[in-house]
């Protein structure tokens, strides 16, 4: 029996009209476009505007893209993870509504939550699931809406996230493609750091947490970008050791788009060239767990079947790893 490796077959990504750009922003917080794009590289991120419509029509869109660019029949999925960490609503999971949604009705789905990691760690999941034999089409989702839990007067945060989608299909492999390695960590010092206070059941919501702004996404900068550059670098480094690969043998790195500058870390430890490092993070600022299949959908007409793809994140928990994976197939 030939060993079963599981490849990505197909990308799908999804991004809001609305543009806010750092211009517009100069107009709501005290803030300038040079000081946000020096600092971090953005210069617009997309909006989800409509009041009605949260995460889950972000990832309906991302994945029926996928759905039509492949030609996916949709009955044919047999389970859906949604990785977020803006789900529509507590309890009820909101990749159990996209699965249904989309027509996977075939499917079972849950969502997975590891902050701005949650994407990496899903690939991990995905990938197991269609190692074991047990599932042939499993399709991971990352997508949030930022911007339902930015505080807008806050400078510091403010100017980092946008909303927005992206969806991967893994399926078996026969050729050895797909998946290689992964290192995933996790430290829960970093709980302090980088959360939304309030609204879990440590501090349930009530009139007060409301009015002290404790549902909006709260971050410690300089301690997260201290924790950020190391670990994305060091994961990084280590997946190429463990598996003998040099920086030439590395046909790109997809980061996680928090901050440019952490990216221009992370390649300059492996000593990665420019033009090997894909970076949409001017046009979408922090889409938490729909960066890497974001940059995955916008960079998919380059990557060429056998090349070697070291993808790496870091989020709030604290959460982080990084992965390799051999792509899988030239786009038609």
């Amino acid at each position: 029996m030939n060993t079963i490796t599981a490849a990505i077959t197909a990308v799908g990504g999804y991004v809001p009209d609305f543009v806010l750009s750092n211009k517009v922003l100069e107009t709501m917080v005290d803030t300038n476009d040079e000081w946000i794009t020096t600092r971090t590289g953005i210069k617009e991120r997309r909006i989800l505007k409509d009041a009605d419509k949260g995460t889950s029509y972000l990832a309906i869109q991302a994945a029926q893209d996928l759905i039509a660019k492949a030609n996916i029949d949709p009955l044919e999925i047999d389970m859906v993870i949604m990785a977020t960490a803006t789900p529509d609503m507590m309890v009820a999971s909101t990749g159990v509504y996209v699965a249904t949604e989309i027509g996977a009705v075939n499917a079972f789905a849950y969502d997975l939550q590891a902050a701005c990691s949650s994407f990496l760690y899903g690939m991990s999941t995905a990938a197991a699931y269609v190692q074991s034999g047990r599932y042939k089409k499993v399709l991971l989702i990352g997508a949030d809406k930022m911007s339902s839990i930015v505080d807008y007067t806050d400078r510091a945060t403010c100017i980092i996230f946008g909303d927005g989608a992206g969806a991967v299909l893994f399926e078996p492999n026969y050729e050895g493609l797909g998946l290689q390695d992964e290192y995933l960590r996790s430290d829960g010092v970093g709980r302090d750091f980088l959360k939304i206070p309030a609204g879990g059941s440590l501090i349930p919501a009530s009139e007060d947490t409301v009015k002290n702004r404790q549902h909006n996404i709260m971050q410690d900068g300089k301690t997260v970008f201290k924790y950020a550059v190391t670990n994305m670098a060091d994961a990084s480094e280590l997946i190429l050791q463990r598996n003998n690969l040099t920086n030439q043998d590395v046909d790109w790195l997809v980061p996680h788009q928090a901050n440019k500058r952490i990216i221009d870390a992370t390649a300059g430890r492996l000593e990665l060239e420019e033009s090997k490092v894909l970076v949409n993070i001017e046009r979408y600022g922090n889409t938490t767990s729909g960066t890497l299949p974001l940059v995955l959908s916008d960079f998919e007409n380059q990557f060429k079947k056998g090349d070697n793809i070291i993808l790496a994140a870091f989020g709030g928990g604290f959460t982080w790893g990084s992965i390799y994976l051999k792509w899988a197939y030239d786009k038609k």
